[in-house]
């Protein structure tokens, strides 16, 4: 899990170095070709770019730092905490549900991948086998049973891509 997320933040960070890099002066020259650089619309969107790819490479240097420096063996083994898989029965209706507590990165609410920093993900963190859960939702507060829990520990990554 962990390092899955690595290759996707390294991806991103080399490509947007290679565009802050390569691409960005190469806009820089032909718009400064153009002539006056006060009202030339190619160099004032190519600048602007270069300022979002700085900021940009500078974020993914400090996620990439945040999660390197993730202790995945601090993560509880008894109750849910990232990576766990929690299967879930809906109290009035009988429904299961799945969710996977995931890093922001790998966030895919349609296949239950949530961010444990979400308000679902939140609900859910350190609950146990037979806890009772309300989660709130724009329009309701759903209850759930925690059927079953399976951590980052035991778990073989059959979930995972």
């Amino acid at each position: 899990m962990k390092q899955t997320i690595l290759k996707k933040l390294d991806k991103q960070l080399a490509d947007s170095q290679k565009e802050l890099q390569v691409d960005i002066p190469e806009a820089l020259k032909i718009a400064r070709e153009h002539g006056d650089l006060s009202e030339n619309a190619e160099y004032k969107a190519a600048k602007e770019r270069q300022t979002f790819l700085q900021a940009r490479i500078s974020l993914l240097q400090k996620r990439i730092s945040d999660v390197t420096s993730l202790d995945l063996d601090r993560i509880p083994k008894d109750r849910s905490g990232l990576g766990s898989t929690l299967l879930l029965n809906d109290l009035d209706t009988g429904e299961g549900k799945k969710y996977r507590l995931v890093f922001p990165e790998d966030v895919d609410p349609d296949v239950g991948k949530i961010s444990a920093a979400s308000p679902i993900g939140r609900a859910l963190m350190g609950k146990q086998e037979g806890d009772e859960i309300v989660i709130p939702l724009p329009d309701q507060k759903v209850e759930y049973e925690v059927i079953r829990v399976t951590t980052i520990h035991d778990d073989s990554g059959e979930d995972e891509e």
